[in-house]
């Protein structure tokens, strides 16, 4: 078991978009670190308290869809979408990079993953990157967690 101290830190957007470029199943989660996690083995849905079979995470690869355009936005944009969860569930909440196996989807057609390896843990500097990144952008957008909901 690994505490996310152990782990390297990726500093930068391009950095993550470096590594996600490289390779295929890799997945961020939003906790309090893969210790925490590989300990309980498994998430359970806020809603009903049911434990799922795996941790939910959201996943990094490039889809094809999006052909040629930046694995930096790519990144970005998958960061930002959870950007507001260590607001919504604490200090201590924190995104880490993993592999592992996906093992059935949560309530939020996210992925359960089992099997899990933590790879490395992302910087605080690294999501106001990617705040700024998605604010670069022409479209009006905004995370999952829109106001009024």
């Amino acid at each position: 078991m690994s505490s996310s101290d152990d782990l390297p830190v990726v500093c930068s957007l391009a950095a993550l978009a470096d590594l996600v470029e490289g390779r295929r199943g890799l997945f961020v989660r939003w906790s309090r670190g893969p210790g925490t996690d590989l300990a309980a083995a498994s998430s359970v849905d806020d809603l009903t308290g049911t434990p799922m079979p795996g941790l939910s995470a959201n996943p990094l690869d490039v889809e094809d869809w999006w052909q040629d355009r930046s694995r930096t936005l790519w990144v970005a944009r998958r960061l930002y979408e959870y950007a507001h969860l260590p607001h919504d569930k604490g200090p201590n909440v924190h995104p880490w990079v993993l592999t592992g196996r996906e093992a059935g989807r949560g309530p939020d057609n996210e992925p359960l993953v089992t099997d899990v390896r933590p790879l490395c843990r992302i910087d605080p500097s690294v999501i106001d990157a990617a705040r700024e990144e998605v604010a670069r952008q022409e479209a009006e957008w905004g995370p999952l967690r829109r106001a009024g909901r």
